[in-house]
């Protein structure tokens, strides 16, 4: 080993035959070899760990540890053997996108100099609803997303977000999550796309599609099980069996590992005692072994200390250095607790392998050869720099329209009796703490959510504006009415009789009520702010009674980052919509669709319920979950199923066929499907079908989703589609914990949602039960033939 020269001055020499790792056109392999071959063992292990510059111990908390934690050291102590990573470079103070990449250069060069080979950190910042940078465009959170239906526009979105990106000099992005949707108490319910495997497989793969397609890593979370914490609660324990791990919340990180994602971060939760920071099962067994997975696995921040802290897994940082890293964990991150010094000490002690460094670095240098950042000549200014211009727009003209494009898609319109569209003309009461915040549009990690929840003065660093302002625009020729009625989470009724007398002045009521997220208790949905059940937050229920008590006209718009059991309210009102958290341009595309100028599109990701008790029960549940009424009083049954959304149009789906009987247990078929539009406007219809398993050696859903598409038509138009299916998608834990495919019936059935599927069909795969360990096909390729 060479041993690093006090100074630890940078050999920044031009590659030759003493730099090959600097020789782009040499074998990436042989690069990472001669490169691994010249560092010492604390200069190995600062490529596995991270620092965090701009990390604040006070203020709101951005991730769960940053007042405990705070900062490791300055970067020149913490970089004295280089640097894997730098953490959230633009994502952790508002600073002008410009000022950030300045400053992202000048910290490249301390590393650079740090490091005797001169080798840059990879940058890493969020991404879930946009770059998570002051002044970037904020994007529909990924439950709308996902109610979208419509992955082409979400890989747009990727695509935009790592352009912007890349631009910036960052090299991977912390999204997207494909944590399942369990238990819509959860707070980070937000953050996913629904509660079905294979929508969030789908929407999961085209966001890492979009995003790596414009040279930024994606990173795949929470590996794995987080999202079915008991009782909803963040960071409580994971209760779930090996077949629903392997059946539900496994399938769309497969599917995402298979379409090439980058990096892979671990689950803060526990499955039944096991910790998936330290799981060699999960992180290697799973991941590696069965699924092929060959980029780096990255640790959820303050993963490792959480070992000794949380878990109680390990004694000191160095056993959960030690730990992680032999269960298959890469890079720590946002700092260097259990690797750094605390890895080298274990190694020192014999609790860990240097041979395990060695595979863990090899992984990294072989992404940052990938990145350029290996190459001789590599420039720290990230491209906005050099480019001559010295401009970096985040929120340019084109995202904005995107960001429009989907939150007029997502928009779900839940009941119509008559509400919408809303009249042009006469006196309409706006009312609800919704309707003038908008923040109340915007995720919690949305950065005016994320990191100005305590800085108001600084605005949102975006042009946004609210539903009232959008509504005002969009029907100028109406007299509105406005009263707030209640705050959003404060028990304070004061505005209530205010907002009742306002609706009975009014020929009819748009009534917006919901969630502002935050992080940790500070919003009332996000990541840290889960709840009891599934009533409105504060005392919105009671105004939202209050104003249906005036039997006056009501539409209801429900802008909120999970489903709230609102669906009794149905009855009561003129229509009814749920907005799932649209982004900047939220405001001005709910107003398009209640105008009637834009038409409703969207479908739900997740159910509406009925109960506020919030019956444990998503639609993926098996026989038993449904409702049973003589052997329980308790009816879990949705207010509106998944998949459900209607329009200013009407259509009919009908001609459910499949092209044979008979198919082999390792086979394909095609089912085919007619939608047409017999209304009066345009609009876009999603296609549904779902499959069941009548009789099988285990339990299987009640029905799951099959395949979807969405199909724009015109009055009077139709269309034929045809969905190629592999009968892997058919595939199930068998008793012995194996993945296969058993012969036997399967019924299908198509039509507009979970629970309006008048079409069927069926057909029997003959053969012998097959092993399907290994996926061929995750996806069902879709064909629209316009007749």
């Amino acid at each position: 080993m060479t041993t690093t020269t006090p100074d630890n001055h940078a050999d920044l020499s031009p590659a030759g035959d003493d730099r090959p790792w600097s020789d782009h056109t040499r074998p990436v392999d042989e690069r990472v070899e001669a490169l691994l071959a010249r560092l010492t063992l604390a200069e190995k292990i600062a490529q596995l760990s991270s620092a965090w510059e701009d990390v604040e111990p006070a203020g709101p908390e951005v991730a769960p540890g940053t007042n405990l934690f705070g900062r490791v050291g300055d970067l020149d102590e913490t970089a004295r053997h280089g640097l894997g990573q730098l953490t959230r470079p633009y994502g952790t103070v508002p600073r002008p996108a410009l000022e950030h990449a300045r400053l992202l250069a000048a910290r490249q060069r301390r590393i650079m100099r740090r490091s005797r080979f001169g080798i840059p950190a990879m940058a890493h910042d969020e991404c879930l609803t946009g770059f998570t940078a002051y002044g970037a465009t904020i994007y529909p959170t990924s439950l709308a997303m996902a109610a979208t239906f419509d992955p082409a526009l979400v890989r747009r979105v990727g695509a935009a977000i790592g352009a912007d990106m890349a631009a910036a000099g960052v090299h991977q992005g912390l999204a997207p999550v494909v944590d399942v949707i369990r238990d819509y108490r959860w707070g980070r319910c937000e953050e996913t796309y629904g509660e079905d495997p294979y929508l969030v497989g789908e929407m999961g793969e085209a966001y890492v599609l979009g995003l790596q397609g414009a040279g930024v890593y994606a990173t795949l979370k929470h590996f794995a099980g987080y999202s079915s914490s008991m009782g909803g609660r963040n960071h409580a324990p994971v209760g779930i069996g090996p077949r629903e791990l392997a059946d539900v919340v496994l399938p769309p990180f497969e599917r995402v590992v298979a379409a090439g994602v980058g990096s892979v971060m671990n689950s803060y939760a526990e499955i039944d005692g096991e910790a998936p920071a330290a799981s060699r099962r999960l992180l290697t067994g799973v991941l590696r072994e069965q699924w092929g997975f060959q980029g780096t696995v990255v640790s959820d921040y303050w993963s490792l200390p959480f070992l000794v802290s949380a878990h109680r897994v390990a004694a000191d940082l160095p056993g959960a250095g030690a730990l992680a890293l032999r269960a298959g964990l890469d890079v720590e991150l946002p700092d260097q607790r259990g690797f750094g010094a605390s890895l080298v000490d274990a190694v020192g002690r014999g609790e860990a392998d240097e041979a395990d460094v060695d595979r863990a670095v090899r992984r990294v240098l072989r992404q940052k050869a990938a990145l350029g950042l290996l190459d001789a000549g590599w420039d720290p200014e990230p491209p906005a720099l050099r480019e001559g211009t010295r401009t970096l727009d985040l929120d340019k003209p084109e995202n904005r329209r995107l960001a429009h494009a989907v939150a007029r898609s997502s928009a779900v319109l839940l009941h119509n009796d008559g509400g919408l569209p809303l009249s042009s003309a006469g006196r309409i009461a706006l009312i609800g703490p919704c309707a003038d915040d908008v923040r109340t549009m915007f995720g919690c990690y949305s950065f005016p959510n994320h990191v100005l929840s305590d800085r108001e003065d600084l605005g949102n660093g975006v042009e946004a504006v609210s539903l009232r302002a959008a509504l005002a625009d969009e029907l100028p020729d109406v007299e509105w009415l406005f009263e707030p009625g209640c705050p959003i989470r404060d028990e304070d009724r004061g505005g209530i009789p205010a907002a009742v007398e306002a609706s009975r002045a009014a020929d009819l009521t748009v009534l917006v009520v919901g969630d502002r997220p935050g992080m940790f208790g500070i919003g009332t949905s996000g990541e840290g702010c889960d709840v009891e059940d599934l009533r409105l937050p504060g005392v919105q229920e009671e105004l939202v009674e209050a104003v249906l008590a005036t039997g006056r006209p009501v539409v209801l718009v429900v802008v909120s980052g999970r489903p709230y059991a609102v669906g009794r309210f149905a009855a009561g009102t003129a229509a009814m919509a749920q907005v799932f958290l649209p982004g900047e341009e939220g405001g001005r595309a709910v107003a398009e669709l209640l105008s009637g100028r834009a038409n409703f599109s969207g479908r739900l990701p997740v159910q509406i319920p009925h109960s506020p008790a919030g019956q444990p029960y998503t639609y993926l549940h098996p026989p038993l979950g449904d409702r049973q009424s003589w052997l329980s009083n308790l009816d879990p049954s949705p207010a509106f199923p998944f998949g459900h959304g209607l329009s200013y149009t009407s259509f009919e789906i009908d001609g459910l066929a499949v092209d044979r009987e008979q198919v082999p247990t390792d086979g394909e078929f095609k089912v085919s499907v007619r939608v047409r539009n017999t209304g009066a406007v345009a609009g876009a219809e999603t296609v549904q079908v779902y499959f069941t398993d009548p009789v099988a050696q285990v339990t299987r859903p009640v029905r799951a989703l099959l395949a979807f598409a969405k199909v724009p038509l015109e009055p009077g138009a139709e269309a034929t589609v045809r969905f190629d299916v592999h009968t892997d998608r058919l595939a199930f834990t068998g008793l012995d914990g194996r993945r296969i495919v058993e012969p036997g019936e399967i019924l299908l059935c198509a039509g507009s949602s979970s629970g309006d599927t008048p079409n069927e069909a069926g057909v029997r795969l003959v053969g012998e039960q097959r092993d399907a360990s290994v996926v061929r096909q995750h996806g069902v390729p879709a064909v629209v033939e316009r007749d």
